[in-house]
């Protein structure tokens, strides 16, 4: 054959390979409608039936800290400590905070794939874009002299106990180990929340949750303020102080329990937008309608997806193990020992 005969037939085989990877790999994916960053961890993860999940690195921690603008390196269980006294009351069971443990854990090992877009060249930053981290003499300063040695100690066990213990779903490093304060007796789907839907973040109960402090929170606004709020962000909401009770009404809720979606004047948004346009404590909330202003009654704090804190802490007094609880909120995990390679 001639040089550009040749040419031409490689390249008319090319686009048939082309052609054929088309048709077998993309088609599939889109008839069926699959994300593939929906089901992306991070690489170097164990095996399905394997005890452990593989993380690449060693176990050193570089976070940003927000108030210096310095980046620190250190150990990951010293981290996790930090992370821990944070998060979680050390006057919760011992249960709970282990469970607090392997989550902030399973939180940085994923940050390592999807580093902090916060944090100015470290891993992970320390404050609640990521999760609350304080160094031990910051979390000392906070706590009455007469607590601290045992608060610090009771932490420690609880991180020592669960040392390099991550969630895995899938023979895979939990990619959003998401976690809250109080729910209002049941969790939320994470595609109810946020952008996606996510396998192991699914609607669970969560019952006794009445005893946390911020259980249940009522917020009051003026009519006058909350017209003034609406109309400005929604123009074409042209909502009346004469008119609120008539025009505001809750069209849907999420599985959880929460607003899903509220309808005000000539708008329908998002019970979450409601949420944090007024600085509500959940979504999950009522409307009570008074003389010249309006009452908010919310149940819960948080977004209320994955593991609820006070629940898991409820468990705990109830007997169950760190591992119980940790699957009760997250489904179809398992807790797996991380090794370096």
């Amino acid at each position: 054959m001639r040089e550009r005969e040749i040419r031409e037939n490689l390249k008319r085989i090319g686009l048939i390979t082309s052609a054929i990877f088309i048709f077998m790999i993309i088609i599939p994916f889109i008839l069926m409608g699959a994300s593939i960053d929906d089901f992306t961890s991070p690489k170097g993860t164990g095996e399905a039936n394997s005890n452990e999940i593989i993380v690449k690195g060693n176990n050193k921690v570089k976070v940003y800290r927000t108030n210096t603008k310095k980046i620190e390196e250190m150990d990951v269980e010293e981290y996790i400590l930090g992370v821990v006294s944070s998060e979680m009351p050390a006057k919760f069971e011992l249960e709970a905070l282990k469970a607090q443990a392997v989550a902030a854990r399973t939180f940085y090992y994923s940050k390592r794939e999807r580093k902090c877009n916060l944090s100015k060249g470290a891993e992970i930053c320390d404050g609640v874009h990521c999760q609350a981290y304080m160094s031990k003499d910051e979390r000392m300063s906070k706590w009455a002299n007469n607590e601290k040695n045992d608060n610090y100690n009771k932490i420690k066990k609880a991180v020592q106990e669960t040392s390099g213990m991550v969630l895995s779903y899938g023979g895979e490093l939990v990619k959003y180990p998401q976690f809250f304060s109080t729910s209002s007796g049941k969790t939320e789907n994470s595609e109810d929340v946020f952008s996606n839907t996510v396998p192991y973040l699914k609607s669970t109960n969560s019952p006794g949750e009445e005893i946390s402090n911020v259980y249940q929170t009522e917020k009051e606004i003026s009519n006058k303020e909350f017209v003034n709020i609406i109309n400005s962000n929604y123009k074409k909401a042209a909502l009346k102080e004469s008119d609120i009770k008539s025009k505001i009404s809750i069209k849907s809720r999420t599985e959880g329990g929460s607003v899903k979606d509220i309808q005000i004047g000539g708008v329908t948004i998002k019970g979450t937008e409601f949420r944090k346009l007024f600085d509500l404590r959940s979504a999950n909330f009522n409307i009570e309608y008074l003389k010249d202003k309006i009452k908010i009654v919310c149940k819960g704090n948080g977004h209320g997806v994955g593991m609820s804190q006070w629940g898991a802490n409820v468990m705990a007094k109830d007997g169950k193990k760190y591992d119980e609880i940790l699957k009760h909120y997250y489904s179809g995990v398992d807790v797996k020992k991380v090794v370096y390679r």
